[in-house]
């Protein structure tokens, strides 16, 4: 004779897995640390400014189009 298997219960761990595995999945591409954050922001504006640096005067901003 086969095991008795509750389907409800069996569903519902099946679809815990998934869930477990999508919040994984988010973890890896999401979660970087408040110091990784803080470094890609200072990064972005680094390179912001120094692109700034290096505009010709008189040249059109992307703002400037509206």
């Amino acid at each position: 004779m086969g095991e008795i298997v509750n389907l409800r219960r069996a569903r519902k761990a099946q679809e815990r897995r998934k869930d477990e595995d999508r919040a994984q999945e988010n973890r890896i591409r999401f979660g970087l640390s408040k110091a990784e954050r803080e470094f890609a922001e200072k990064t972005k504006a680094l390179e912001e400014r120094r692109i700034e640096g290096h505009r010709r005067d008189g040249a059109a901003t992307p703002s400037d189009d509206s």
